[in-house]
């Protein structure tokens, strides 16, 4: 027996994608620009990494006024209220079949460990590679801002390196646990059309209709 919630709205869909998509580019560009790797040339992968920065910058500016007109902010307020039981789902209990601790709701989509990642990712990671990048994009011009030029631009370079260790670790991760639904593609499925579906257990003694 299953459950159809809708759960993303479309434009949380549009972003969810939209992000993704600028994210992956600016990790293939950036690590080419780092010199792990030739694959579009320096020039041409250091515009296209900068190009994605200002639309995924542009993107989070309408995605946080939409969060605060929808009311869709609270979905990240951080709590620890069953957070032993999500890390115990996910280091035991996915592998030995038990029910998610965790359901989701319109108002609730995100689990107690989901709010503190993302937590940990606007307060920490964010300004990290943000602060850095944009440092590192307008070093000709820290005189005229006024900034110490004492400041080593090699420190500014691998704190972003830094910075994008982190995201990708964090994506990863956020691409894993997206195969941790009932089936792998369960919760990829639910951000594309919004309509989660949810699989309960049948009591034993009875016959699923």
């Amino acid at each position: 027996m299953s459950n159809r919630i809708y759960i993303y709205k479309r434009y949380e869909r549009f972003w969810h994608w939209s992000q993704a998509l600028l994210i992956i580019t600016m990790m293939i560009t950036g690590f080419e620009v780092h010199g792990s790797y030739l694959l579009l040339g320096f020039k041409k992968a250091v515009q296209l990494h900068t190009l994605a920065a200002w639309t995924l910058l542009t993107l989070w500016a309408f995605t946080i006024f939409w969060q605060f007109t929808t009311g869709e902010w609270r979905q990240y307020l951080p709590s620890l209220k069953n957070v032993g039981a999500m890390i115990k789902y996910y280091t035991i209990g996915i592998f030995t079949n038990s029910p998610h601790p965790f359901r989701k709701t319109v108002v609730q989509k995100h689990n107690p460990l989901q709010r503190l990642a993302y937590l940990a990712l606007l307060a920490f990671i964010s300004p990290l590679i943000w602060g850095s990048g944009l440092f590192y994009l307008f070093y000709g011009d820290w005189a005229r801002f006024g900034l110490d030029q004492s400041l080593s631009l090699e420190a500014i370079a691998t704190l972003h390196v830094l910075g994008a260790y982190m995201i990708t670790a964090f994506f990863f991760i956020h691409v894993y646990l997206t195969t941790t639904g009932h089936t792998v593609f369960a919760h990829i499925k639910a951000m594309i059309t919004g309509w989660e579906e949810e699989e309960h257990e049948t009591p034993k003694g009875s016959k699923a209709h």
